[in-house]
């Protein structure tokens, strides 16, 4: 209730409250606030419900899996129709030129290239969620399938001996043999990308690009971009290079760039640096006044057909020797089916493809459906990109994403809807048809040059790691690990092991405990993570070290003490009372209280009695045992922000709360949740773990310590009653324990140790038999 307010008409104070109610521990509160009983549905009802069918529900489905029939009738045909043609066009004309720069990273010929800038278009334009995301080729993916590619295809497979002028047998590449396995190879992966993502959107895992997080997606991508540069150079450089695949491919490729440099075709050199700097230069001028420039420049439909011009006009292929792109094929190819026989050598990659591809066109997406307030369907987009790949896959197509450059071409020139994408698929589709033989002159190298310019955005994520090192030094090193990792083992490992680098450092960071501000005798532990198989050891390692002592180590030391206490008073140098030891020369530990009645010593004779003794284990004890020395009276776990916890961690946490008591650290649980305390596998009470131990708050735990504390002072502080006597001539057996051994094993020697509280300062108290 709210403070403050007098009489007088003053108003209340409103900057502080005051909240007045009992100490809640598990029992109490569920006597004041009775359990909802939440009775589950049957597999059978749950089945029922999903198959049920109505109209309105039929209709609810065929617009989730044909988004258009969402937007199309809401088009605004006067708004948008001009925004979408401009933005198709300019679209289509950039795809044009980036799908016959990205099949060079495939290592398909430059005219399938055109083929996968067209087909996805025309099944996401239908099934995708996103309004503005260019479908198509991307110089990340491209280069994993091209790896893929060249592995299973190199050049070595297709030599061949052939006889020249003089008579004399030379081995050559059989290249039309080499370029027709390749095309078969990349659109075998690409129907079986597509299988995978069709089957993660009917399964509805479209989260588990959730566990590619921003750091490693970013080295990820710096990497690539550092894969994709080196695979250009050596065409733009237009030098003899091996290809190269796996661990250490691109050391590999760069040495032989360097080793053959003096190779360097320079009319292919000239061609690419000019490219290079004109396009990184327009691409800077447009950034810079995109708010003044109505439409963007399209610098690369522009360097390349001058650049196709002055090919075909000097005829730089013959006179300089430059790579030019020599064929085109015009029209389409009839589809074919995939090479099923291939699967199970190119699976793992393709998973990895599939994954990627999907993570850049989502987060993507979700930039611009963010900006223009609409919904990104993550599980749709796995359906969609699916369904596109494997359509593509049937006419020789590689696999299709987005492309952060083409996609911002599409918004910026003013792009609503995929109207303007299945324009720019018309333009494609023209320059399939009819434009194809016009850029047959065009230098490879001015393609490739393309490639490069369009890589800055990548390779500026760089700066991201210094800002990353202020904010989390383990994400900065997760972008750090990921991109050497991929550079040095190759795409598909480097992604591999970014993601078991970055899930290894959640479980370290999740592992520890937190303190807070705790009260004398008692300490505060917050877990700030679920509890389960993979962090618990690290967990309970943290706590030996947060609390300062081990408690398995602290009880077995107990127990050495009495046993070697047991020993001197079988032989009568020292004798037990109630109140202390006594040895045998008069003098008084000074752990215990004086014994004003010291038994005779006659009295060993008597039959073996069991007598009741306090025992201050932080005080100096009578024999040369290092028992460590135990400040705490209790312990609160801070279960507040624990999700769940698996039956492991369960197991585990009953066997600390035990080795906690036993050695008189009472354990309090605050904070928790209702879901492992019922009965089951995560049902975490038993005999010694009671539902009094679970408090509300850790507020509530502490006014407990403290109230028990308060009563306990008020007590005779002295123990004040003697066992039942035992007769037994039989010696007190120690064991000592091992914290591999199950605790039920450990406590058979319990029966020597008196579990007693003492808050904040009471010592327990132990049995001795003699």
């Amino acid at each position: 209730m709210a403070a403050g307010g007098g009489g007088d008409g003053a108003l209340p104070d409103l900057s502080r409250y005051v909240v007045s109610r009992p100490v809640y521990n598990e029992p109490t509160f569920q006597e004041e606030n009775e359990r909802k009983l939440v009775v589950p549905k049957t597999l059978r009802e749950r089945v029922q419900k999903t198959c049920s069918c109505s109209r309105r529900k039929a209709i609810q489905v065929t617009k989730t899996l044909f988004p258009i029939l969402e937007w199309l009738p809401k088009y605004r045909v006067k708004e948008w129709l001009i925004s979408d043609i401009i933005s198709g066009v300019s679209t289509g004309l950039v795809a044009t030129l980036q799908g016959l720069a990205y099949a060079l990273l495939v290592a398909v010929p430059v005219g399938y290239g055109l083929y996968s800038a067209f087909f996805p278009i025309l099944t996401y334009f239908f099934l995708g969620t996103s309004r503005h995301i260019s479908v198509g080729p991307f110089p990340v993916v491209s280069l994993m399938v091209g790896s893929v590619v060249l592995s299973m295809a190199p050049d070595e497979k297709f030599h061949m001996v052939s006889s020249n002028m003089t008579g004399l047998n030379q081995t050559v590449i059989d290249i039309a043999s080499r370029d027709a396995e390749r095309v078969i190879i990349a659109s075998t992966i690409t129907f079986l990308v597509g299988i995978l993502q069709l089957v993660f959107g009917f399964l509805q895992i479209g989260f588990i690009v959730r566990y590619l997080a921003d750091p490693l997606v970013g080295g990820f991508t710096t990497a690539a971009a550092f894969q994709v540069f080196v695979s250009q150079l050596k065409i733009v450089l237009n030098v003899p290079t091996q290809n190269y695949n796996g661990v250490l491919s691109i050391i590999y490729t760069l040495i032989d760039i360097f080793k053959n440099i003096g190779q360097t075709n320079i009319a292919d050199l000239i061609a690419g640096l000019l490219t290079i700097v004109i396009c990184m230069v327009v691409k800077e001028i447009n950034d810079r006044f995109r708010h003044k420039i109505p439409v963007p420049i399209p610098i690369e439909v522009i360097v390349t057909i001058v650049a196709a011009g002055i090919s075909y006009g000097v005829d730089l292929e013959k006179k300089y020797n430059a790579g030019i792109v020599k064929s085109i094929p015009s029209g389409f190819l009839p589809p074919e089916p995939p090479a099923v026989s291939m699967f199970g050598d190119m699976i793992a990659s393709a998973f990895s493809i599939a994954i990627v591809a999907y993570a850049i066109a989502v987060s993507v997406g979700k930039v611009y459906a963010t900006k223009y307030d609409y919904a990104i369907d993550g599980n749709q987009e796995f359906i969609a990109f699916g369904i596109s790949n494997i359509f593509s896959g049937a006419f020789s197509c590689f696999v299709a994403t987005t492309a952060l450059s083409r996609t911002a071409v599409q918004e910026s020139t003013g792009g609503k809807t995929q109207i303007a994408g299945i324009i720019s698929a018309g333009i494609v589709l023209i320059a399939i048809v009819a434009l194809g033989k016009l850029l047959e002159p065009l230098q490879k190298s001015v393609l490739a040059a393309v490639v490069i310019a369009n890589l800055k955005g990548m390779f500026m994520q760089i700066f991201d790691v210094p800002r990353l090192w202020r904010q989390s030094k383990a994400d900065a090193m997760i972008w750090v690990f990921t991109c050497i990792a991929s550079i040095i083992l190759g795409l598909d490992l480097g992604l591999l092991a970014g993601l078991v680098f970055a899930l290894l450092t959640v479980v370290l960071r999740g592992k520890g405990v937190n303190l807070v501000v705790e009260p004398e005798g008692v300490k505060i532990l917050k877990f700030s993570s679920p509890i389960f198989y993979a962090n618990i050891d690290g967990l309970r390692s943290s706590i030996k070290s947060t609390v300062g002592f081990d408690a398995m180590r602290v009880y077995n030391k107990r127990l050495k003490a009495l046993r070697k206490i047991q020993k001197l008073i079988k032989k009568g140098k020292l004798k037990a009372t109630k109140n202390g030891i006594i040895s045998d020369s008069g003098r008084t530990n000074e752990a215990f209280e004086f014994d004003e009645d010291p038994e005779d010593p006659e009295d060993l004779d008597v039959p073996t009695r069991e007598v009741e003794i306090q025992v201050d284990w932080n005080a100096e004890l009578p024999v040369k045992v290092n028992v460590p020395k135990v400040s705490l009276h209790s312990l609160i776990f801070d279960f507040g922000a624990v999700s769940f916890m698996d039956v492991v961690a369960v197991r585990v946490m009953k066997t600390i709360v035990k080795e906690f008591e036993r050695i008189d650290v009472r354990v309090y649980i605050a904070s928790h949740l209702a879901h492992y305390q019922n009965t089951g596998p995560l049902c975490i009470f038993d005999d010694s773990i009671q539902k009094d131990m679970f408090f509300l708050t850790v507020h509530d735990a502490v006014l407990h310590i403290q109230n028990q504390s308060m009563q306990r002072d008020i007590q005779d502080p002295i123990f004040e009653k003697i066992s039942l006597m035992q007769e037994s001539k039989e010696p007190i057996e120690f064991t000592e324990t091992n914290q591999n051994e199950e605790l039920d094993v450990q406590e058979e020697v319990c029966f020597t140790l008196v579990q007693s509280i003492r808050i904040p300062h009471a010592p327990p108290p132990a049995f001795i038999k003699w």
